[in-house]
């Protein structure tokens, strides 16, 4: 017999969405991390969640961080992905291992990826294995002719830096 929980797991392991990368800085310490879960949660006034695992490096920096920059991650950006997925900046400076610039609040704002938004953190809360940050926009930028974007489906094989 299949329980809920069985269920629940088959049916959102079918959802596909758009993958995204995370950066932060608080105290001039940089972070970031690949995220699978965010969404917009309202319209007006703008807001978008997006959580991050409690196990990871940037989770810790964006306890002391006053913002997040959220980009989305174009397809042909893939290394970006896994870098961003698969290390850990506990052992890993990554952004010394991709092209990035300073951005609004001193945020990293990494060159790989045309479309992003940066979001002032109003508010925080445990969800879970993850902690959600609800996220005013007040800087963004979207390159019409951006690539399309990679998505959890193509990114499913990558190994998180962290433990689950």
């Amino acid at each position: 017999m299949t329980t809920t929980q069985e269920t629940f797991v088959r049916i959102t392991l079918a959802l596909d969405y758009p993958m995204l990368i995370v950066t932060t800085v608080a105290e001039k310490e940089r972070a970031g991390c690949l995220v699978g879960f965010s969404s917009q949660c309202s319209i007006d006034p703008p807001r978008y969640l997006v959580c991050l695992s409690d196990k990871n490096h940037t989770t810790r920096v964006a306890e002391r961080a006053t913002a997040l920059a959220v980009h989305f991650v174009p397809e042909t950006a893939r290394d970006l992905a896994e870098l961003f997925g698969s290390e850990t900046e506990d052992t890993t400076d990554k952004f010394d291992r991709c092209d990035w610039r300073p951005g609004p609040d001193g945020l990293p704002l990494l060159q790989g990826c045309r479309r992003w938004f940066a979001g002032r953190i109003l508010d925080r809360r445990r969800l879970g294995d993850h902690i959600g940050h609800l996220l005013e926009p007040f800087a963004a930028a979207d390159d019409e002719d951006a690539d399309e974007m990679l998505m959890f489906s193509e990114a499913k094989d990558m190994d998180p830096g962290h433990d689950p």
